[in-house]
């Protein structure tokens, strides 16, 4: 059975009925409205701009847009390779030729930038509705390149971040690091800035401890367990090689409570 672009979309959290699909493709300039094109070495930011700029001839380009748009660049042939997927929060002008529109970058699919690739079976289609393209078949999806870690002091993750950091194959050398040591972590809830400060220690290591965080948002901790955790951030204060006896990973503990305030104004109850 072949892969389609479909079940893609959605476990993004992307309805096809309400997506336009988009495939660039290498220009210098346009015939039609002299829009200057992109080429191989386009940053993002003119890949955007490029984006948000679109005929206002209602037969090149949709009058009523929708909210999300999948943009791909052609890549020989039928291929097509994901580069971004853009939020389009409405148009901001037009003056007869073209129309822009004030587009923002999503996080949907991002894990999929630069290695998705599918085949565009309308090649002389360049925009396409979600629903038609979700049946274009998936041709590859090439392996993430590594991100390098940025090491322990510092080292910020919101929590949609530490979920990559704990799924995703180009963040192993982060799961190796942090399976290295034990230590004291701070999780801070952004929303209204209370902090909880946590250990690592015994048979646990970081990437342990974490992994729960990861998979139910709390770790297991009382003190947590009614907090939304989309809005936590996670940081490291203080590693330490796991042959530490606990005793001097628990006087840590207790000064960065103490420290932080964190028993009278965060998250800690004890």
């Amino acid at each position: 059975m072949t892969l389609t672009l479909e079940p893609i979309l959605r476990s993004a959290g992307i309805d096809p009925a309400d997506a336009l699909v988009i495939r660039h493709a290498y220009v210098r300039e346009h015939d039609d409205s002299g829009l200057q094109g992109i080429h191989a070495d386009s940053t993002d930011d003119e890949i955007l701009l490029y984006t948000s700029k679109q005929s206002a001839r209602p037969e090149i380009f949709p009058v009523s847009p929708p909210g999300i748009w999948v943009v791909f660049v052609k890549e020989g042939g039928d291929r097509a390779r994901l580069w971004s997927v853009v939020e389009n929060r409405g148009e901001i002008s037009n003056d007869g030729n073209l129309r822009s529109f004030d587009l923002v970058v999503s996080e949907q699919m991002a894990e999929l930038r630069n290695r998705l690739v599918v085949g565009w079976r309308a090649p002389r289609s360049w925009k396409l509705a979600g629903m038609t393209a979700s049946a274009y078949p998936v041709k590859e999806i090439a392996d993430a390149e590594p991100i390098p870690f940025p090491g322990f002091d510092r080292l910020v993750l919101d929590h949609a971040r530490l979920q990559a950091v704990m799924r995703e194959p180009r963040y192993a050398s982060w799961r190796t690091a942090l399976s290295s040591v034990i230590g004291i972590y701070l999780i801070t809830d952004t929303r209204d800035g209370r902090q909880y400060v946590g250990k690592a220690d015994g048979a646990e290591n970081i990437r342990q401890r974490w992994s729960a965080y990861a998979t139910n948002g709390h770790g297991g901790n009382v003190e947590l367990r009614h907090v939304d955790p989309t809005t936590f951030r996670f940081s490291l204060l203080r590693v330490f090689d796991p042959a530490t006896p606990a005793r001097e990973i628990d006087v840590a503990e207790s000064h960065f409570k103490l420290a932080l305030d964190t028993r009278s104004h965060g998250l800690n109850r004890n």
